[in-house]
């Protein structure tokens, strides 16, 4: 299997640039994987795709402002973007500098603070704080890490709107795109429908911006991110599946959330790191349909819903949804998806 299987031709004016007026607005494409057929919709419609009894996972990760400048001894610049902390004062970044960097190496950040190099793994290094903590200065120094298919620089704005309504958790450095679409007006919706919700926390690594390097999909390995799946969480998936509902993943995240715990058939809390890469050829143990955002090509996020759906059924939704002139990517519009499996196993 080839990462050039999962490309499609994508017009740079269809990439959005900025969020819409409303959380809400955005149209909706409704992908049936089972026949698969699609149909245009409103995100607003939501409510109307979904059944009474059904039960929305959403991720409630909160979005750092995880980019960092730094500067070595010698004066070099480097660029870090978080990748995920590992306490107070460790962390792995990604680390971008005209030479690379070296354990043993120290940073200084912006107000003086001082991080050491104690591990390189790739363009990965893990830094020690020498005191204070990752976090706080984060939320001081930091800069919100928008996607490298936006072309500006982030603004005011963005520190509201990328991020959902209900981001708890810090540690994302990156959106769980699909969550952005809801506000309250569509929580109270869905409510009125009797459709209920739960959270998990899945943290989005800076792994999520790196392109599969590997020509051939099953030798790419997944950048590590941490998540936490509660009982609460599980036992409200079981109740919902025992009386005939469906469990219904907002975001690619939440769905590696879910098929992390239940990857052994049997669904579990589960607290720790998951580097779970779901391609075509591989079962979902634990979601009956999608709300996501569209996927770059080539990208793991797009393997992973041809894997749900079928990749030609997935591919040709892609390429209506190019000619109907959709908006993609992070702030673009959505895609409702119920799998080629109505069963997943």
């Amino acid at each position: 299997m080839l990462k050039s299987d999962f490309t499609y031709e994508l017009p740079p004016e269809l990439i959005a640039q900025e969020p819409l007026a409303q959380r809400s607005a955005s149209r909706m494409l409704v992908v049936d994987g089972q026949s698969g057929q699609w149909q245009d919709s409103w995100i607003r419609q939501l409510p109307e795709w979904l059944h009474p009894g059904d039960l929305l996972i959403l991720n409630d990760t909160r979005v750092l402002p995880a980019r960092l400048h730094a500067y070595k001894e010698t004066g070099g610049a480097v660029e870090l973007l978080l990748d995920r902390l590992l306490g107070e004062q460790d962390g792995w970044f990604l680390a971008k500098s005209s030479k690379a960097l070296r354990p043993g190496m120290r940073l200084r950040l912006a107000h003086g603070d001082e991080a050491e190099v104690l591990e390189k793994e790739g363009m990965d290094v893990r830094l020690h704080l020498q005191q204070g903590s990752w976090l706080d200065i984060l939320e001081s120094e930091g800069s919100m890490p928008l996607p490298p298919y936006i072309h500006r620089a982030p603004e005011a704005s963005d520190q509201e709107r990328y991020q959902t309504i209900y981001a708890d958790k810090p540690g994302a450095v990156a959106a769980p795109t699909a969550g952005l679409h809801f506000d309250e007006a569509l929580l109270d919706a869905l409510d009125a429908r009797g459709v209920e919700r739960r959270f998990v926390t899945l943290h989005v690594g800076a792994g999520t911006f790196l392109p599969v390097r590997s020509d051939h999909v099953q030798e790419h390995v997944m950048h590590a991110e941490t998540l936490m799946v509660s009982q609460e969480a599980v036992d409200a998936i079981v109740a919902t599946k025992a009386r005939g509902g469906r469990v219904i993943a907002v975001g690619t995240t939440a769905c590696r959330a879910l098929e992390t715990a239940g990857k052994d058939g049997v669904l579990r809390p589960y607290v720790g790191e998951t580097r779970l890469f779901l391609y075509p050829g591989k079962k979902f143990q634990v979601i009956d349909a999608l709300l996501t955002n569209f996927h770059l090509p080539e990208s793991t996020l797009l393997m992973l819903v041809c894997a749900f759906a079928g990749t030609e059924c997935m591919l040709a939704a892609y390429r209506h949804a190019v000619a109907a002139r959709y908006r993609f990517f992070s702030y673009g519009d959505a895609m409702f998806i119920t799998p080629a499996d109505p069963e997943p196993v």
